[in-house]
This record gives C-alpha cells, structure tokens and sequence, in this order.
C-alpha cells in the first residue's frame, strides 16, 4: 500500500462585527501585512492550536480592532484552496459591536463602518466577499 501524502490544514476566523446602526466593521490591512497588504478585511485570524472557536474569535476582535462583543454566533463554513494551494477552512461569525470606538492594532492602517454592499464593492479578497455574500442571504 503506497503511503499517503499528508497535508495541513489551516482554520482561520472571520466577523462580520455589526454595530447598532446595522454597519458592519471593515479594517484594512497594513502595508506589512503577509497577505493581502493594504486590501479591505474582517476582524479575525487564525486559530490558535488547541484554543476554543468562541473564545479565539472574541480575542481577535478585542487584539484587531479593541471591541468588546455580544451575540457571537457562527452562520457559516467554507473550505478551499488558496491561491498558493493552502487548503484552509474559514468559520463566519455575526457579532454585535457593544460601542463603536475602534482601537486598531498594527495589523491595519484603517476602518470603517459600511453596510454589506459597500463591502462587497471594496478591495477585499474572494473569501471574504463569498462570506458577506451567504452572510447577506440569511438576512
């Protein structure tokens, strides 16, 4: 029996943070940034071996941009290769923004509130478009 060849897998997290007017949060990515430098993103990144989905999503929000959350809650998966032949499973989440003081970490030069469409019309990457896009559906 040949050996099979093993490949990693990365989990990573995304948010769409919402405040009380209905905005979502969009941060962009600083110039230093590994991938996707100076496009649009979500709140979030990678899970950290062993952490608690909830919990580890709550931290990157806190970390990138300093918000305090309520009503975390998970409303879609999606899986695929990236463009250097990664294959990551990226978990979508809803958060309720508790205040709109945005404290942004080094990782991004830049925010703004924007509704879901206006996202869908920033630099951002396929993933998190397709994101918006399903989060856009179950409303």
């Amino acid at each position: 029996m040949a050996q099979e060849e093993l490949h990693d897998t990365g989990v990573s997290q995304k948010a769409i943070v919402v405040n009380e007017e209905g905005k979502m949060l969009a941060v962009r990515r600083s110039d230093s940034a590994p991938r996707n430098a100076l496009r649009w993103d979500l709140p979030g990144g990678i899970l950290d071996f062993g952490e608690d989905a909830k919990e580890g999503i709550i931290r990157e929000i806190k970390e990138e941009a300093g918000l305090e959350v309520k009503d975390v809650k998970v409303f879609d998966v999606i899986s695929k290769f990236n463009e250097l032949k990664e294959f990551w499973v990226t978990i979508g989440y809803t958060a309720q923004a508790l205040s709109k003081d945005v404290k942004l970490s080094y990782e991004h030069v830049e925010f703004k509130w924007v509704t879901l469409d206006e996202f869908l019309n920033l630099d951002a990457s396929d993933k998190l478009k397709q994101l918006v896009k399903i989060y856009k559906e179950t409303k």
